[in-house]
């Protein structure tokens, strides 16, 4: 085996990496790590002690040769080592709209999930203590509907985020809105169609199935936030 991947299924970022990998048919090692806390030995190859972390064991076994931290870096790099099935764009400005709408799902889609309702929620859960769906419910009717109208605009009724095909851009945008999806459910239907037609199709797809039937079973039945 020479592709190692650290980290965890419930992590968007480990997810859209595991994504890359099957789409493109690269089988690899799972290997389990929480940073919570950062193991000693993870932080020499994930500086920011971030997951995930990807070991290319051709390229280094052990310590920091073969590894590259953060899920676009290491996206980017299996990309270049492994161009077929392409996720990336070979025209100029698609391409540009790929990665800004990579940056979009990672940074802006995520972190407000992340922190106003995938936390509150699932970290309490986990320790066995009460979820802080105040501040959850807070984030679903206040903060989300403006991130959910972008994305409905974004796709303008296609298939995908960059026409008919699969791209990095889907595959970052599916993965917070996984994460919300276990938690809370999916946006609504009537109001946003477009946005569920897209989870519709990539839900779907083999790479991420395994993924969110794992997710499920960690999270539990979703919360009615509504």
């Amino acid at each position: 085996m020479s592709l190692i991947l650290y980290g965890l299924p419930l992590s968007p970022f480990y997810r859209k990496v595991e994504m890359v990998l099957r789409e493109k048919g690269l089988p690899f090692e799972a290997s389990p790590v929480n940073i919570r806390p950062t193991p000693e030995w993870f932080k020499e190859i994930s500086p920011a002690r971030r997951i995930p972390v990807l070991r290319d064991t051709d390229l280094g076994e052990e310590g920091i040769a073969g590894t590259i931290p953060d899920s676009s870096a290491i996206c980017a790099f299996l990309e270049k080592k492994h161009p077929t099935p392409a996720l990336y764009p070979k025209d100029p400005y698609a391409l540009g709209r790929a990665l800004w709408i990579e940056e979009y799902g990672d940074s802006e889609l995520m972190g407000t999930i992340g922190m106003g309702l995938f936390r509150p929620i699932v970290f309490p859960k986990l320790a066995g203590k009460e979820p802080d769906l105040e501040t959850a419910r807070a984030t679903w009717r206040e903060k989300l509907p403006p991130y959910f109208d972008y994305l409905e605009a974004t796709l303008g009724g296609a298939e995908f985020f960059l026409g008919k095909e699969l791209s990095i851009a889907d595959v970052a945008i599916v993965c917070p809105l996984t994460n919300l999806e276990v938690v809370a459910g999916r946006p609504d239907r009537g109001r946003w169609p477009g946005v569920n037609g897209f989870l519709d199709r990539v839900a779907a797809r083999e790479s991420l199935a395994a993924n969110r039937a794992k997710c499920r079973k960690i999270v539990g039945e979703p919360y009615d936030l509504s």
